[in-house]
């Protein structure tokens, strides 16, 4: 039994005129009478009487039509069940994002309730490499990174730049200064995720100490937020570096965290896109994170201790 030959027949049940219910059904009338018989031989009875006068219903056809009302409606029902589901997802913005935006993130949230009254925000955690082969098989709209890339199928569009700055243990002496110099970490050992882990944070951080005059003294590696600014706090003297924003939200006993200079690291953080013109609700989001840049950058300068030296580091992704 196929809903099609179902909705036939409800037709020329309301009809009982086999050439007006094709008219209605925009089909010829012997497509309407084969599909019918179709459906009596299948339930093994006639639905209709017919002659060359009048067509009306048989007793098998009075009891299926109640049942061939109810499957249409619920198929109705079901369609615009999806319908509304796919104007849903249309007006979804998958975006993927990363640990310690802090503010940041914060101000593309709001920025982007303002910018649309309609379209939803969904946030999508993962690695980097996972964020943007997402955005490449159109899984993700849209995600925020560290660092530029370079891929043919991408766009990445230039925002923020967040400064970085040195965890150091609150006992350390540099732990006084308001500002540390790069090249007074010398002879600390400088915890640092691998390169295969985080290539744009380690290129900038090597980069940096190579123009403060020294190739740092590597400790163990940067494992994860929690251990590695307890190991600092409490273990033997080592530094690690944070993005500012990242830094604000980590209120850790036992670590400072201190503007650097001479130079001053900063990284540019990007939105990958696809190519190609946004629809209406990615297009909202790109106009929220261009507002955040100037809203963010002024927020963290209220929160965030600020350094002598504002310049940028040249070179700085």
């Amino acid at each position: 039994m196929e809903l099609r030959q179902l909705r036939y027949f409800l037709t020329v049940a309301e009809e009982l005129h086999f050439g007006r219910a094709a008219d209605r059904l925009h089909i010829v009338q012997s497509a309407v009478s084969q599909q019918l018989r179709r459906l009596e031989r299948e339930l093994g009875t006639e639905l209709f009487a017919r002659s060359t006068r009048v067509v009306r219903l048989t007793e098998a056809g009075n009891r299926l039509l109640p049942y061939a009302r109810e499957m249409l409606a619920l198929q109705a029902r079901a369609r615009e069940a999806v319908d509304e589901l796919r104007a849903e997802q249309a007006a979804t913005v998958r975006l993927g994002t990363s640990s310690g935006l802090g503010v940041r993130l914060d101000g593309v949230l709001t920025a982007f309730t303002r910018h649309t009254d309609r379209a939803q925000l969904e946030l999508v955690t993962g690695s980097t490499q996972e964020r943007l082969a997402q955005v490449r098989s159109g899984c993700l709209d849209a995600a925020l990174l560290r660092g530029e890339r370079a891929d043919p199928e991408l766009e990445f569009l230039p925002l923020w730049q967040d400064a970085l700055v040195a965890a150091l243990p609150a006992g350390h002496e540099l732990a006084a200064r308001a500002t540390v110099e790069l090249a007074r970490l010398a002879e600390l050992p400088l915890r640092l995720s691998p390169r295969s882990r985080n290539p744009a944070l380690h290129d900038l951080v090597m980069r940096s100490c190579r123009a403060a005059g020294y190739a740092p003294v590597l400790g163990p590696e940067f494992t994860n937020d929690q251990d590695t600014l307890a190991a600092i706090g409490y273990g033997k003297p080592s530094w690690t570096v944070f993005y500012a924003p990242h830094a604000d939200q980590l209120p850790v006993p036992g670590v400072v965290f201190r503007p650097l200079s001479s130079p001053s690291p900063v990284m540019r953080t990007y939105l990958a896109v696809r190519n190609g013109p946004p629809r209406a609700a990615l297009r909202a989001l790109i106009e929220a994170c261009y507002e955040a840049v100037d809203g963010g950058s002024e927020d963290l300068a209220r929160r965030q201790p600020v350094s002598p030296s504002a310049a940028e580091w040249p070179g700085t992704p």
